[in-house]
This record gives structure tokens, C-alpha cells and sequence, in this order.
């Protein structure tokens, strides 16, 4: 997978991203267990690991669980046909819940933005749910890198505005989840446009892809993973969806996120994380969803800005 520079950093979240964030929050789901699939429970290195598991912090030693915090996007985390919680998060849960001897609990928080403040309230002790890490990020919360992303636009099927560049975007209507890199990046090409993008921040990530399939929206601009696979499941009423692959921005970490006093939490995962590696196990993970290439051959902490430029 070719690295290209990070265009864009994120900043702090704004006051009305929290007060957003707080109400999604608010309107997420109930915890949900998490328990291996046979074919993740069979992977080489999913197995109880005691040195990782006594070096958890002793809080959730005692409550056996680990609260996971996640929100909704596919393949990375989503419900299945049948309801269940699955996607690439929720493998490694399961897979992190077994090396470290825990039940792990999912709790979908509604959107993005509540992440970062569901981890700073100590409402949950870690987040697995896709989060682009950057260097302001990781001055609120350590961040594990656990896969590549990158950032694409997605329009309707067919691409009838034939657009090909973030530039193609000007004048247009764009959706975008709220508090996202993603939402950055539009505002920044907005800021270049002789006539500016007309921006839709949704809270969900769902919704904003339902927008460009109903018309209400010209495109998105959303990361690789989720629109590679957007592309080839199509879901929802409306028309159907197309990535533009050959648009390929900001590669860069999805990031695990951890409050930075809780480093015996981080490392037990860091570790899992490695024995997953090591083992074979996350790359099985990562090509059962169809994204082998975004993989990482190991496993970093608070590691955004040493990504290389070609």
C-alpha cells in the first residue's frame, strides 16, 4: 500500500462537536458481548496469554470485562442481517477478549464524536472503532495504530457529475459524519473553492451514505476501507453507491484509543495485539474483510507523524 502524506491534521473537537457528541452518546445502544466466531476462535494465537492477562490494570481484573467503546461503520464495525455486532473491530475484540481472559462488552455510542469524550469520561476503557489517529489526537489519548486507512470519495453509482478530484467538489453538495477527519478535509478544499462545497454534517455515518444514495448529497468524502466495502455490499434504499478507487488521500492509522493514565490497559492490548500479528491471526482478520492491503506488519503507539511522504 503506498503512503502518502497526511494533508490534514485534526484539531481539538469544537464545543458544539462535544455538546453533538454528548447527545449521540446518549443515543447509542446497550453494551453487547463480544465472543469469538469458530473461525476467529481457531485463528493460531487467539489463546489466553497469562503474562498480558496479570498485567491488566487491576479494575478490570476484578470485573472480568473490558468496555469497549465503537460506532457504526462498515466493514469496520456494523450489524449483520441478523442483528449481531460484527465487522473487523469486533473480531479483534473477541480475539483481544480471549489473549487477555476477559468477556469483552461493545457499546455502539452513536457516532464518531462521542468517542474521544466516552474514553476521557472513563465511560469505557478502550475504543476500537476505526478513529484516524493524528499528533493532535494523541495529545488527549494514546492511540493504538492497529491498520492503515485512507480517505476516497464516494458518489452515486456511475458517477454522473463526473467528479475525479477533491476539487471536482466545489459548488457541490457534500455529506460528511460530524467531528471526522473526513469533515476536515472537505472544509479545507471548501476553504480553496471559488464557489464553496455546501457541507451536510450528519451524525451517522449510515445516514451520510443514505444522503448520497437518495440525492440529498452529491457525494461523501469517506475513508477507503469503508467505501471499498460500500461498493461491493450495497445496503439501503436508493441508488447504489461507487468508490472512487483511484483517489487514495491522507494514508495514515486507524487508531485504538486509551486514556493516557491507564498505560497498563494500553500495553496488555499493545501486547494482544502483537501476539495477533506475530501469530498470523490479524492478518486472517483483515483479509476476511476483503482489506489485506491496509495490514500493518506491526503494532505502534502514538505513531502519526512518522508517517513517510512518497
Amino acid at each position: 500500500m503506498t503512503r502518502v502524506e497526511i494533508v490534514l491534521k485534526t484539531g481539538l473537537a469544537s464545543a458544539m462537536g462535544m455538546l453533538i457528541a454528548a447527545s449521540a452518546y446518549a443515543a447509542g445502544s446497550e453494551p453487547v458481548k463480544i465472543v469469538p466466531d469458530t473461525d476467529i476462535a481457531k485463528l493460531p494465537g487467539v489463546t489466553r496469554t497469562q503474562k498480558l492477562a496479570d498485567a491488566l490494570p487491576p479494575a478490570i481484573k476484578t470485573a472480568g470485562t473490558l468496555k469497549i467503546a465503537t460506532d457504526l461503520t462498515p466493514p469496520i464495525s456494523f450489524h449483520g442481517d441478523d442483528g449481531k455486532l460484527i465487522g473487523i473491530d469486533a473480531d479483534l475484540a473477541a480475539a483481544l477478549g480471549v489473549i487477555l481472559g476477559v468477556n469483552v462488552q461493545m457499546t455502539d455510542v452513536g457516532a464518531g464524536a462521542a468517542i474521544v469524550p466516552s474514553i476521557l469520561s472513563k465511560r469505557f476503557d478502550i475504543s476500537i472503532s476505526g478513529i484516524n489517529d493524528d499528533p493532535e489526537l494523541e495529545k488527549q489519548v494514546d492511540v493504538i495504530d492497529y491498520m492503515y486507512d485512507a480517505t476516497t470519495i464516494m458518489t452515486i453509482k456511475d458517477n454522473p457529475l463526473g467528479i475525479k478530484t477533491m476539487a471536482d467538489l466545489c459548488g457541490k453538495k457534500v455529506a460528511v459524519p460530524v467531528g471526522t477527519f473526513q469533515g476536515k478535509l472537505v472544509e479545507a478544499q471548501s476553504a480553496k473553492c471559488a464557489v464553496p462545497i455546501n457541507i451536510m454534517s450528519i451524525p451517522k455515518m449510515p445516514d451520510v451514505l443514505q444522503a448520497v444514495r437518495t440525492g440529498r448529497a452529491d457525494a461523501t468524502v469517506n475513508g477507503y476501507a469503508t467505501s471499498v466495502y460500500t461498493t461491493e455490499h450495497q445496503t439501503g434504499n436508493g441508488k447504489g453507491l461507487q468508490a472512487l478507487p483511484d483517489i487514495r488521500l491522507a494514508v495514515g492509522y486507524l487508531g485504538m484509543l486509551v486514556a493516557k493514565d491507564n498505560p497498563h490497559l494500553r500495553d496488555s492490548v499493545v501486547g494482544a495485539l502483537r501476539q495477533m500479528v506475530d501469530s498470523g491471526a490479524y492478518e486472517a482478520i483483515m483479509k476476511k474483510w476483503s482489506l489485506g492491503p491496509l495490514a500493518l506488519k506491526t503494532i505502534k503507539v502514538n505513531d502519526a507523524a512518522s508517517m513517510p511522504a512518497d
